[in-house]
């Protein structure tokens, strides 16, 4: 086998989402007062900076002012400041009831935030950091952890490009490249592949409550003027999500340019196996309350991933020998204010700092320790410690009663009630057997509010190439027939938003198999997270597959 060829950086950064960006910028920025300047290098799986971010977005701008405070002077894409907040709780698919501000939990307050396209930032800030003399590498996908004799992290490699479905070599066939560092930072967001084999390795969860997820589905649409609010943020509770006893929530951000966002956020510690989040959130645009402003729009894009949303109890250790994991990828995002941009950057600019600190001392591949004690001294960890309760409260007691709890540990202890509340199940572990749970009355789709998936992921973009080996790895190709077909109806079928997974059956009905539709994947990564036997193992498929969303 050949030996790979190699460049060495001081520090390489794995993903360029806020995180990633961030830590980048704040290194730049440490440059400036060096002798030495340091190599600073991103690389990122999608087509160009921004192709695979999605979130809602209202964006807070703490992290954004401490990093950048002349970002509105240089153009920073933030142009429809919040002007209003409505909350609703949806107590049927025609009903709902306001809930005044008041009594809302204080979190869910969003003056001095801003709606935006958390792809347009992430291109923004990485046109800030190339000017800095940093490095970004889009199109090329971290496949593979390098380490050095004594289990510290080295670098990363990126993936072979070129390679049948087969594992032959293709024309074009390129070998991946690895990428040296004194230090590694993994910035790859929620269910990072490579950030979870670093948990696993080092055990960073020990002692830790499981991580839990939601998946959130979103639309970009453009609607009629008169429908139109900018600087409206609605958020929603309730149906059709009750129905089934699940959890989460809608929202609907009113942007520039009579454009809206509207998404459904469903957790994924749901225990019906019939729920489907993609039906779920088609439904949801029926509602009166985000039909009004949707009719007689038109839909311009589609996407969907996972978010992180266990808070401290499920955080990993962030740092290990040789590197350290930021954002998401470590599950930094604040759920009760349905936000994690903000702490994840800050999260970032925390991991820079540490690591000029240990170069500038002569080291290299070793712990940096005085990250955790820096960070925890952060007003993003403070944070992240007052709403530590929001998520497992709702799991606990539902929407309302959850929500009913925040108001009074959040609005009124401040979160400083003396007590810690734990959520130790998996989210992949409380799906009961389908037999006993019933199936939800679906609706088909009409085409002007709701659609079906494959034309949803067509406006989604994605693209990969046919001819490669599957990026989604079974480790027992038995189970999905034998074990969730059985006893599940095999839920792949339905929390995939993308039509990845089906069950094919012979014109009789007969042996019954899954196809795996690898083509469709928008890198949501779901099905590493809920398959209920943890069959399911995402990997990177090559460099620029993928979604390439616009706006989004």
């Amino acid at each position: 086998m050949s030996e790979r060829e190699s460049m060495e950086f001081d520090v390489v950064i794995v993903g360029a989402g806020p995180a990633g960006l961030a830590t980048a910028i704040k290194l730049a920025q440490l440059n400036e007062t060096r002798e030495e300047p340091l190599s600073i290098v991103v690389i990122e799986k999608g087509s160009e900076v921004g192709a695979h971010i999605l979130s809602g977005a209202v964006f807070e701008p703490t992290a954004l002012n401490e990093l950048l405070p002349n970002w509105k002077e240089s153009g920073a894409p933030l142009l429809t400041e919040v002007k209003g907040d409505d909350i609703y709780l949806f107590n049927g698919a025609e009903k709902a009831i306001k809930i005044p501000s008041l009594f809302a939990p204080k979190t869910m307050h969003n003056h001095g935030n801003y709606i935006i396209s958390l792809g347009n930032l992430c291109r923004w800030m990485a046109e800030q950091a190339e000017a800095m003399g940093v490095e970004i590498f889009p199109g090329f996908a971290a496949a593979e952890i390098l380490f050095d004799e004594s289990g510290a992290v080295t670098g990363v490699a990126t993936g072979d490009m070129g390679v049948g479905a087969d594992g032959s070599q293709k024309a074009g066939y390129t070998e991946g490249m690895e990428l040296l560092a004194k230090y590694t930072v993994f910035a790859e967001g929620c269910r990072g592949h490579l950030g979870k084999q670093l948990i696993a390795k080092y055990e960073l969860d020990k002692g830790k409550d499981p991580q839990h997820y939601g998946i959130g589905i979103k639309e970009l649409w453009t609607i009629p003027e008169e429908n139109h609010q900018p600087g409206l943020v609605v958020h929603t509770a309730g149906w059709p999500l009750s129905e089934t006893s699940s959890t989460g929530g809608g929202f609907l951000y009113h942007l520039e340019d009579n454009q809206v966002v509207v998404g459904l956020i469903t957790d994924l510690s749901y225990s019906n196996p019939h729920v489907s989040p993609f039906d779920e959130f088609q439904r949801y645009k029926h509602h009166p309350k985000i039909a009004q402003y949707l009719t007689g729009g038109e839909r311009v894009s589609y996407g969907a991933r996972a978010l992180v949303k266990g808070g401290i109890q499920s955080q990993p250790e962030m740092a290990f020998p040789g590197g350290l994991l930021v954002g998401d990828d470590a599950g930094t995002l604040n759920f009760a204010k349905i936000k994690g941009t903000h702490t994840a950057m800050k999260s970032g600019m925390i991991a820079a700092e540490v690591i000029v600190d240990a170069i500038t001392a002569g080291r290299q591949h070793d712990t940096l320790d005085n990250f955790s004690t820096q960070y925890q001294a952060s007003w993003a960890y403070k944070e992240l410690q007052m709403q530590r309760n929001f998520g497992p409260a709702q799991h606990k007691w539902g929407n309302i009663l959850g929500a009913a709890y925040a108001f009074i540990d959040i609005n009124i202890f401040n979160g400083k009630l003396p007590w810690t509340l734990r959520d130790p199940k998996p989210d992949h572990e409380q799906l009961k057997p389908a037999a006993n749970c019933a199936k939800p009355a679906y609706i088909k789709p009409d085409g002007k509010l709701s659609f079906d998936k494959l034309s949803s992921v067509f406006i989604s973009n994605t693209n990969h190439e046919e001819d490669q080996p599957c990026h989604l790895k079974l480790t027992d190709a038995s189970i999905p027939v034998d074990h969730n077909l059985a006893l599940y109806d095999e839920p792949a079928q339905r929390y995939c938003p993308a039509g990845v997974y089906e069950i094919i059956r012979d014109d009789d009905g007969s042996n019954p198999r899954l196809q795996i539709n690898a083509q469709n994947c928008v890198h949501c990564k779901t099905c590493d997270i809920k398959d209920p036997k943890q069959n399911i193992t995402w990997v990177c498929p090559e460099g620029t597959g993928g979604p390439n969303y616009p706006n989004m």
